[in-house]
């Protein structure tokens, strides 16, 4: 026998049982990315126009390395579930199938290529 309600159970998990989870981790990248966005843009418009020469020197800084590295990580990551989310919401039977599966190789395929190239330039 049971000593927890119906309620005391469901707390804190929506239909699919994983909604707060989702939730917090959406929260918490996108408070990320509102603080390193600004930055990754300062760097990233300060290179745009310089040699490729000093691209590089500026890409290889380790830590400037790390910062692009984690915008495209977490940003890609924050794409990926908030697409899937809004296909969730507004697909349905083989069609959602379809686009969570192209939007997670999309994600994943940008995210391996982005990290590639830049440890092309920082190395």
């Amino acid at each position: 026998m049971r000593f927890m309600t119906a309620r005391k159970r469901a707390e804190g998990k929506g239909a699919a049982h994983s909604g707060t989870e989702h939730h917090w981790y959406m929260t918490v990248s996108s408070v990320g990315l509102a603080l390193i966005v600004p930055t990754f843009l300062y760097i990233f418009g300060s290179t745009l126009g310089g040699t490729r020469d000093e691209v590089i020197a500026t890409l290889s800084h380790p830590a400037v390395a790390i910062l692009f590295g984690l915008v495209f990580f977490v940003g890609l990551e924050h794409f990926r579930k908030g697409a899937q989310t809004m296909i969730e919401d507004y697909s349905k039977g083989l069609t959602r199938r379809l686009l969570i599966i192209g939007v997670t190789v999309l994600s994943y395929g940008l995210t391996a290529t982005s990290l590639f190239a830049l440890a092309k330039i920082a190395i």
